[in-house]
C-alpha cells in the first residue's frame, strides 16, 4: 500500500513545484530523502531503565527498532567516558518515512500546547528542516501514564532541495504549519 503522502508528493506536489520554480524535469524536483529522530539522554545516560523507556517510545513513535548512540571520546567536564551511552536514534526512510511525516503534521503538531506554527528560519543551506520538540506526549501512540521520563526529540527532514526556498514551498504543500 502506497502511504497517502507519497501519492501526494507524486500528483500534486511534484505539478505545483514544477509550474513554480519552472523545473523541466521531474526528477529535478525536490524529494524528501530521509526523516532523522535523535534523542539526546544527558544525565540520564547512566541509568539503564530509563534508556530502555527511551527506546521503545521512540520505537512506538516511528515503528522501527531506535539505534543507541555512544560517546566518540571522554569528557572529563562533563563525566562522560568513551563509548558511554548518550542516546538514540532512528533514521525513517521511503513508506515509513511518508507515514510519520503524516502523522506529525496532521496529529502530532496540533497536540502542541498554545502551538502558532514551526519556524520558518529552521532551514540549513541545503534546504533541510530541523526542529526540537519538548516532549514526547504529543505523538498519539505514547501513553502518558506508562512513560518513566519525559524526554524532547530533535527532528530533521532531509531534502534533496538545494536551496531554502524550494525547501519551503516542498513541506509547505505537505501541510506543514509555518509561522507567518
Amino acid at each position: 500500500m502506497v502511504p497517502r503522502f507519497a501519492e501526494k508528493y507524486r500528483k500534486e506536489i511534484v505539478p505545483k513545484m514544477m509550474e513554480k520554480f519552472g523545473f523541466k524535469n521531474i526528477y529535478i524536483v525536490p524529494r524528501l530523502v530521509k526523516i532523522v529522530l535523535n534523542v539526546g539522554l544527558g544525565e540520564a545516560a547512566q541509568d539503564k531503565k530509563l534508556i530502555d523507556g527511551v527506546m521503545k517510545s521512540m520505537a512506538d513513535i516511528t515503528g522501527q527498532k531506535p539505534a543507541v548512540t555512544r560517546a566518540k571520546k571522554a569528557i572529563a567536564g562533563f563525566k562522560i567516558r568513551k563509548d558511554s551511552l548518550m542516546g538514540c536514534k532512528v533514521t525513517l526512510r521511503r513508506a515509513r518515512m511518508y507515514e510519520f511525516l503524516d502523522r506529525f503534521i496532521n496529529v502530532a503538531l496540533p497536540r502542541i500546547r498554545d502551538f502558532r506554527g514551526v519556524p520558518a528560519s529552521s532551514f540549513d543551506e541545503r534546504g533541510n528542516y530541523s526542529l526540537g520538540i519538548t516532549e514526547q506526549g504529543i505523538f498519539p501512540e505514547i501513553e502518558i501514564d506508562k512513560i518513566q521520563m519525559v524526554h524532547g526529540m530533535d527532528i530533521t527532514i532531509v531534502t534533496t532541495a538545494t536551496k531554502k526556498d524550494t525547501a519551503f514551498e516542498l513541506l509547505s504543500l505537505f501541510g506543514m504549519p509555518f509561522k507567518r
